[in-house]
């Protein structure tokens, strides 16, 4: 029997039309690297019985006239099928090449379209545990609850739990802290260096910089981060000589977790995007980091009928709700930057014994002329991770600048 359609959020990521939707976590252990056959095992204990993770996304024939609505849906795939087979020792690779080589991969038809990558780290004693999933199938809260699952010490996931879905209730932003659904911006211009294509960087934040800019009173990881990302945007203006002020506000996309406090383990994708206005206008990092504070605020309430509606119609009509998306909702003046932080907060977690240094994420590929600055967090510090796709050089660029902003935040809280 055919399973059911793609919800919202999930039909518009397998329509994304900026390479393939997929986006990815990469956990670092210190240590010797597990034998295949100890992940498989993990894996068949720890997440056994989600049927979540053994579908394939499927899409509707085409038929004559019908190519604008033709949609994405779930299937189950045969009973018995052993996740175990999901998870591949790719051998000494560095989590660039993986983004190289498979993130512009499509996932082959008839199969579950995740992989667990065991990468074998640069150096003896060092290895990587790579997720790489087709964004329709998970979100970042669904990877944490996942991986968290294979670590030392850590229940199996509850089957239950995950399918039990994402409840009436919904984590919203505070009412009127939002613009207007096609309420347009600034677009900053990127650095554009070097060929155009995608690019990926990666930096390994100095923990006593995280620390430092964490001592300003009321500041978190996450008013810190958003701050560092407003001051590289700011650098962005000056350097390309545009009014900071001239044609609207700069809008930052965040993605919020919308599962309420009950529902913390469901499986799937249950978030919600928002638009924050970047405090570029603001020369001093301090101004720029107390214009952050509260830009996150949350509400929990039901969903009202116009949202309801809303979300129907546009997944009913999945082909021109993607061309509006393309021409107004993916536009740079719509959002010149996407901002996303996952973390692991429990201390001192390991895998058969081997400790977990770093987080990093790998988001999906970004908007044309935009740029996604991902966070990943645990007990062993912070790491950043920059997309483009306006030059060859931009993800760089754009990474060292953070590290800059990050400075002068740790400097301002020290005064």
């Amino acid at each position: 029997m055919p399973g059911p359609y793609l919800p919202f959020m999930e039909e518009g990521m397998a329509r994304w039309p900026f390479g393939p939707p997929h986006a990815g976590i990469a956990l670092d252990f210190t240590g010797p690297p597990p034998q295949l056959a100890e992940l498989h095992a993990l894996v068949r204990e720890r997440w056994a019985g989600l049927p979540r993770l053994a579908r394939q996304l499927v899409r509707d024939e085409r038929r004559p006239l019908s190519g604008w609505s033709r949609r994405h849906r779930w299937e189950d795939l045969p009973a018995g099928h052993d996740l175990a087979g999901q998870v591949l020792d790719t051998g000494p690779a560095t989590l660039q090449d993986a983004v190289r080589d498979w993130f512009h991969s499509p996932f082959p038809g008839g199969e579950p379209p995740w992989n667990l990558h065991l990468l074998q780290g640069p150096d003896e004693g060092e290895f990587t545990l790579l997720f790489r999933m087709h964004h329709s199938l998970l979100d970042g809260r669904s990877l944490t609850t996942l991986l968290r699952a294979l670590l030392d010490g850590c229940d199996p996931v509850d089957a239950g739990a995950a399918a039990a879905g994402p409840g009436e209730l919904r984590r919203t932003p505070a009412p009127g802290s939002q613009p207007g659904l096609l309420a347009a911006g600034l677009a900053v211009p990127l650095p554009a260096k070097g060929e155009r294509r995608t690019a990926y960087a990666v930096l390994r934040l100095p923990s006593e910089l995280v620390r430092a800019a964490r001592r300003k009173p009321g500041a978190t990881t996450n008013t810190v981060f958003l701050a560092a990302v407003s001051g590289v945007l700011r650098s962005c203006l000056l350097t390309a000589s545009v009014a900071e002020a001239a044609g609207g506000p700069v809008w930052l996309s965040v993605p919020v977790d919308q599962r309420p406090a009950d529902r913390g383990d469901f499986l799937g994708n249950a978030f919600c995007n928002i638009r924050l206005a970047a405090p570029v206008d603001r020369s001093d990092p301090a101004d720029r980091l107390a214009a952050c504070a509260g830009l996150l605020t949350t509400v929990t309430r039901p969903l009202g009928r116009a949202e309801k509606l809303f979300e129907s119609a546009v997944t009913a009509l999945p082909g021109p709700a993607q061309a509006l998306a393309r021409g107004r909702l993916f536009a740079a003046a719509y959002a010149s930057a996407a901002c996303t932080y996952v973390h692991l907060r429990e201390t001192g977690r390991t895998l058969a014994g081997r400790p977990l240094r770093r987080v990093t994420l790998v988001p999906m590929v970004p908007p044309d002329d935009t740029a996604t600055f991902a966070l990943g967090g645990c007990a062993g510090g912070h790491t950043l991770s920059v997309f483009t796709n306006s030059g060859a050089e931009d993800a760089d660029l754009l990474a060292e600048s953070f590290r800059h902003e990050l400075g002068l935040l740790a400097e301002t809280a020290a005064v």
